[in-house]
């Protein structure tokens, strides 16, 4: 099947499933779409296929903002539960995220592989940073901010989260915690981003890639995994029912953990993630 031995293929089966259930659980506990765990997985997997480099990041990207549509939803419905979704930050935010989403998913049509990279090092190493070493001075404001700059920055998030895969919980809760929002209501509310930026993204993201299903016959579907455009259907069929799964036993345990013990647990995976990245930059 696909080419490749079984014992391989068996391997790639177990591995998409083990790291679903991994992405689903940090997804609900960190408030996170699952992205930050999804796309470097999926990129030493696909490396391990030898999926063309050229290709091999953005179809992580845009894999993982497709696993992310039914990971957002049961970890927001959970989040929601407990009362501590903020909905009116979401009602600002819900167009100009999704209108910088469809931006990032163009300029990923154009993009180099190496730009996805060094966004994901760029934002998740200056989170880690806060997380990790941050000081609760370390406020811009003790309320959030008015709509305009709300709007503007509902766009970046929405542009940064397409271009690194990820359900925009990771910038949200760095800003929510900037404006002196409690760690826990930022990762209850950024929950619900993934539902606006996973949709629009995953499809942006099969646009973004089509032309190299006509262009290039060689990789119609990069095989392993088959892909429509920039969407793994095997990496997304085989992430999403233990992501799903656990995405609500992460937002439980999250509402458990001591806020300190949250941030920095979230911090030092980010900083083996920027390492990761950063390392292959330089390869």
């Amino acid at each position: 099947m696909f080419g490749i031995p079984v014992f391989d293929l068996i391997w790639l089966v177990v591995a998409l499933l083990a790291a679903g259930a991994i992405t689903g659980l940090l997804a609900g506990v960190f408030g996170v779409g699952g992205g930050t765990v999804a796309v470097p997985i999926l990129y030493e997997l696909f490396r391990i296929l030898e999926v063309p480099d050229a290709v091999r990041m953005p179809l992580c990207v845009g894999t993982s903002l497709a696993i992310i549509i039914p990971t957002s939803i049961r970890s927001f419905n959970a989040h929601r539960a407990k009362g501590m979704v903020d909905m009116s930050i979401l009602k600002v935010w819900a167009v100009p995220v999704v209108l910088g989403v469809v931006a990032g998913s163009v300029i990923a049509r154009f993009a180099p592989a190496d730009l996805f990279k060094a966004v994901f090092v760029i934002v998740a190493g200056f989170s880690a940073i806060r997380l990790l070493f941050g000081k609760d001075a370390w406020r811009l404001g003790l309320d959030m901010p008015g709509k305009p700059s709300m709007v503007a920055y509902g766009g970046l998030i929405g542009i940064l989260s397409a271009l690194m895969g990820i359900g925009g919980g990771l910038l949200s809760n760095l800003f929510m915690t900037f404006y002196n929002r409690p760690i826990h209501q930022a990762v209850a509310t950024s929950s619900g981003l993934g539902i606006l930026i996973s949709i629009p993204g995953a499809l942006g993201y099969v646009y973004a890639g089509w032309p190299y299903m006509a262009d290039y016959p060689e990789v119609i579907a990069f095989q392993p995994p088959l892909a429509l455009g920039y969407v793994s259907l095997l990496g997304l069929l085989l992430f999403i029912p233990t992501s799903s799964w656990m995405a609500p036993v992460g937002a439980r345990l999250a509402h458990r953990l001591p806020k300190r013990r949250l941030e920095i647990a979230l911090g030092i995976f980010l900083i083996l993630v920027c390492a990761r990245f950063a390392a292959s930059l330089l390869v």
